[in-house]
């Protein structure tokens, strides 16, 4: 799929979206790298994946309002899933491949509990593969750490200390290292005792540069014989070592070079162990991503009401039931507004829709709309839909906006017709064409003119196109064409307001006077408007209008019908 299409439809703003779903930086990463699919095999099992995550969250929801206390296989019952605890070991499995590289403790620390976290997660999925053998296959990618954790766990302390139990040696080290502290300690204190007053410094030992020492006044530093090692910020008071405790400091830095060196030989170890099982922690990492991903994809497709797409073999079927733009439901959310759902369905014999109706009345939604929902399944994402049901594309090509280019001297007139024209060479029978607002910028007779010509070289292809208009031409040319759908955004002539609504079946007004009027444009430039329009022209509104009459009236008289054949069958 083209870079270009996939910036116009929004593709990696909804990533984004889909991604605040996500429960670890694992699951992030994998939903940002989402790109639609290029084989319909993986993109289905994909989704298959995804049915599975929420079917899951169904059932974990329904867990909930019972006893906890039954296993899965006697009830059916499931465990709550975690991943906030996992983070993104990519750069440490990297240094853990450099042979000889030793890693931190804290680095050590953040493997085994990811290994923990891993296999407590691959039990759960085990433990359900029965009801979601999908699920229970990605976590049976994760290895078994049992061995390793149990050899490590509790060995680093959560500040990134070892535990003194973490080998017999690092204990022996520093019982001795305490020991000696004591020794110096106490000599120390007595050299205070002897040489305390009420002038003398509050701290009676203090440590500067590894070694106890304590503070003197200077007045008094020719009383005590030892190594100076600085004085205050005042000069007031100098810190000495004295000669008595020299040795015992020196023996205390022997053996905490001891600690340092058992310290380094223990991680260098721990290193190893996870060296071994570097493999298994690159596949249990994936295995997790993907697990993320698909649970971010479900809490999603919950939070959005998606449903999970299917693909039909070409020539396929274009079926959208109650579909909704997710990027513009996340913007009116907020605002306690709702998207006004679509509907539509194209096959192989009707491949072609032209939306017509008003300016600001949702036509370039309602294609921006087709368009990334057929991404998103191609991506082997749910869709926001009652229902859906698409062809496998083989591309999305799209025209939509303003394409104009100062940097290339271009018109939006010649910006849309060299788009259009690289849509019509790589165009096959398997795409999605969208075209919006077809024909605009140039004289509206040759504009509609080459609208319906364009329409009609994808129609002949036998590409799926959906094109806004509001071209009378085009209209007609939908109206009159086999194997072309008109349909219109709907307006409402009291309100003077659009209602967003798609109706398939006839084309739209434009209603560009009525929307001026609604917006406050002055009556007498309004009446100037309305008087300078051709009578072909008012001849085709007041058409269109019947129209709409008409159908409101062949709708009343069907559901007349269906109640006087409902009671005729009683």
């Amino acid at each position: 799929m083209s870079v270009d299409v996939l910036q116009l439809l929004e593709f990696e703003e909804l990533l984004a979206l889909i991604a605040g779903y996500a429960g670890s930086p694992l699951g992030r990463l994998r939903v940002l790298a989402l790109a639609p699919g290029e084989e319909q095999p993986k993109v289905e099992a994909r989704l298959e994946v995804v049915a599975e995550a929420r079917e899951y969250l169904r059932a974990q929801a329904d867990s909930s309002s019972h006893s906890s206390g039954k296993s899965f296989g006697e009830s059916g019952f499931v465990l709550p899933l975690e991943f906030g605890g996992f983070t993104d070991s990519t750069s440490l499995l990297s240094k853990l491949a450099v042979e000889g590289a030793v890693l931190e403790a804290l680095e050590i620390a953040e493997l085994l509990s990811f290994a923990e976290g891993a296999l407590e997660l691959r039990g759960a999925m085990l433990g359900a593969r029965r009801r979601f053998p999908r699920l229970g296959a990605l976590a049976g990618e994760i290895a078994d750490f049992q061995s390793l954790l149990r050899a490590w766990t509790g060995k680093i302390l959560p500040s990134g200390e070892l535990d003194d139990r973490a080998s017999p040696q690092l204990h022996r080290i520093r019982r001795e290292i305490e020991r000696q502290r004591v020794v110096i300690l106490s000599s120390l204190r007595s050299l205070m005792q002897s040489l305390s007053d009420d002038e003398s410094p509050q701290d009676v030992v203090t440590v500067r540069g590894d070694r106890f020492v304590v503070p003197v006044r200077v007045h008094k530093k020719s009383q005590v014989k030892g190594v100076v090692h600085g004085s205050s910020s005042s000069g007031q008071t100098v810190y000495m070592e004295p000669l008595e405790t020299i040795e015992l400091n020196n023996e205390l830095v022997r053996w905490r070079e001891e600690e340092a060196q058992e310290i380094h030989r223990i991680l260098r170890q721990m290193t190893a162990a996870l060296r071994e099982r570097a493999e298994d922690l690159s596949r249990a990492a994936e295995a997790v991503g993907l697990l993320d991903l698909a649970f971010t994809c479900a809490r999603f497709a919950r939070d959005y009401d998606c449903v999970i797409p299917r693909f039909h073999p070409s020539p396929g079927r274009l079926l959208l039931q109650d579909a909704r733009h997710p990027l513009l439901e996340s913007w009116l959310r907020p605002k306690r507004m709702r998207v006004v759902p679509q509907s539509l369905t194209l096959h192989g014999e009707q491949c072609v829709l032209v939306i017509s109706g008003p300016n600001t009345g949702g036509k370039t939604v309602t294609l921006k709309t087709v368009g990334l929902l057929a991404l998103m399944a191609k991506a082997g994402l749910p869709v926001p839909a009652a229902e859906a049901e698409f062809p496998f594309f083989d591309r999305i090509l799209a025209d939509i906006g303003d394409s104009q280019s100062i940097h290339e001297s271009l018109s939006t007139f010649s910006a849309h017709l060299l788009n259009i024209a690289a849509m019509l060479q790589s165009a096959t029978a398997d795409s999605l064409i969208l075209l919006d607002e077809l024909g605009t910028a140039t004289d509206p007779e040759e504009a509609g003119a080459l609208a319906v010509a364009v329409v009609e070289r994808f129609r002949s292809l036998g590409a799926y196109t959906l094109a806004s208009t509001h071209h009378t031409a085009l209209k007609a040319y939908a109206t009159h064409t086999p194997g072309v759908l008109s349909a219109n955004m709907g307006f409402d002539e009291q309100t003077l307001a659009p209602t967003y609504q798609l109706e398939v079946g006839r084309p739209g007004s434009s209603s560009g006077i009525a929307i001026a009027q609604r917006l406050g444009l002055p009556v007498e430039v309004i009446r100037r408007a309305q008087e300078a329009l051709s009578s072909a022209h008012l001849e085709a509104e007041r058409y269109l209008s019947s129209l709409k009459t008409e159908e409101a009236a062949a709708s009343r008289l069907r559901a007349e019908l269906a109640e006087r054949l409902a009671a005729l069958e009683e």
